[in-house]
């Protein structure tokens, strides 16, 4: 590796020609799995989130009876998680089809997803642990990766 000053680092490829740092990222497909896997991610969430908010709406046995919660109720909440699961659902689609607009909402849904997994704790803490670990690679994936644009 060589440094210029006001250069990025140049790296030695196998071939022996010399590459910039930023030159390595250039090409299009750098970071899609990732992009496949956070819409995978977020379209598992958006069924378990679904489900779960029909559960919850429904007063279903499968919560922990007498629960307190931070703000509102179960119901409330199973509202909150119902909608945001058939938005997460929809927004998949459109992150394997390279949209912007869905990369954004994905982001966004992750985070509110994150926040409401979060304060449905007392509900079902380990299950609320586990899609909340799984909100934080969404995000990863997309701000990281999904603002690439293939070329044509």
């Amino acid at each position: 590796m060589s440094v210029q000053s006001g250069s990025s680092p140049t790296y030695r490829t196998d071939d022996g020609v010399g590459a910039s740092s930023s030159a390595r990222y250039a090409t299009p497909d750098t970071g899609y799995g990732w992009v496949i896997f956070a819409g995978s991610m977020l379209l598992i969430v958006g069924v378990l989130n679904t489900i779960y908010g029909i559960a919850a709406v429904d007063n279903a046995n499968f919560f922990v009876n007498g629960a307190k919660y931070v703000i509102s109720d179960l119901n409330t909440w199973g509202w909150v998680v119902l909608i945001t699961g058939v938005v997460q659902i929809l927004t998949a689609f459109g992150i394997w089809a390279r949209n912007t607009l869905a990369t954004w909402l994905g982001i966004a849904f992750a985070c509110l997803n994150g926040i409401a997994q979060l304060l449905m704790l007392p509900a079902y803490p380990l299950l609320s642990i586990a899609l909340f670990g799984v909100d934080v690679l969404i995000v990863y994936g997309l701000a990281v990766h999904g603002g690439k644009v293939q070329e044509a």
